[in-house]
């Protein structure tokens, strides 16, 4: 199911940097639904630990529709909340996430809650940095090594990548599971960077970007099956091509 609506988020245009001509942000504080095209998730107002955001769950509707799929279809959804008139290339992208498995959600559920970039007008073809929130803590040593993940849809899912490239495009970082998480994604060209909790090195580096050094789309907002989501305030950074 989609929902659009071409309110605008709350956001603001600034320059965030001395060098205006190097790089331009939009601050959007993800308070309300409006300016998001939601697909097959909906989106509402929500205080977690006395922040406002947005709690993101798979929609009513599609969640109807599950049981009869087939496996094929399952892996068709989207469940992604796409950001409304911004592209973006190269820059940062930083936003506070939270995510918890939905009661009774199925066993391999892990509360999966992620920030998508380059996303095309598909839907589906896009990188994506996730955490797997209830891996942070647990017993098992090798979950905690998957504790946050890098994507490539539709080619470079997490399955083939862990396949072919064991652990090199998956880290441990200490998580808890419906807890704020501070995020901030790092794009230039081919790499990619994921600092998490304000730290100064970052927790996963990719130097081969699946989409390219030069690829662009949109911004987007990206739960798993199973998950109860909250996002807020979500800053995006462009890089121009001289700040690359």
């Amino acid at each position: 199911m989609t929902r659009f609506t071409r309110l605008a988020l709350t956001a603001s245009a600034v320059l965030l940097l001395p060098g205006a001509a190097d790089v331009q942000g939009q601050h959007y504080a993800l308070e309300s639904a409006a300016g998001l095209e939601l697909h097959d998730v909906t989106a509402e107002p929500a205080t977690l630990d006395g922040k406002k955001g947005l709690r993101v769950t798979l929609s009513e509707e599609t969640a109807r529709r599950l049981e009869r799929m087939t496996p094929e279809e399952r892996a068709q959804l989207k469940q992604l909340a796409r950001i409304e008139g911004l592209d973006f290339s190269n820059g940062i992208i930083e936003a506070e996430i939270a995510g918890a498995p939905e009661p009774g959600a199925f066993e391999g559920a892990r509360g999966f809650v992620g920030i998508v970039f380059r996303l095309q007008d598909d839907n589906r073809t896009y990188d994506e940095f996730y955490l797997r929130p209830t891996n942070g803590r647990a017993e098992d040593q090798e979950r905690r090594n998957h504790a946050v993940q890098y994507i490539s849809s539709p080619d470079w899912p997490w399955f083939r990548l862990r396949k072919e490239t064991p652990s090199k495009y998956e880290a441990y970082v200490d998580l808890v599971p419906g807890e704020w998480t501070k995020v901030k994604i790092e794009v230039r060209g081919a790499q990619a960077r994921l600092y998490v909790h304000d730290n100064d090195q970052p927790t996963l580096i990719v130097n081969d970007v699946k989409s390219g050094p030069d690829a662009n789309g949109a911004v987007a907002l990206k739960i798993g099956p199973g998950t109860i989501a909250h996002f807020r305030n979500l800053t995006v950074e462009r890089f121009s091509d001289e700040a690359r």
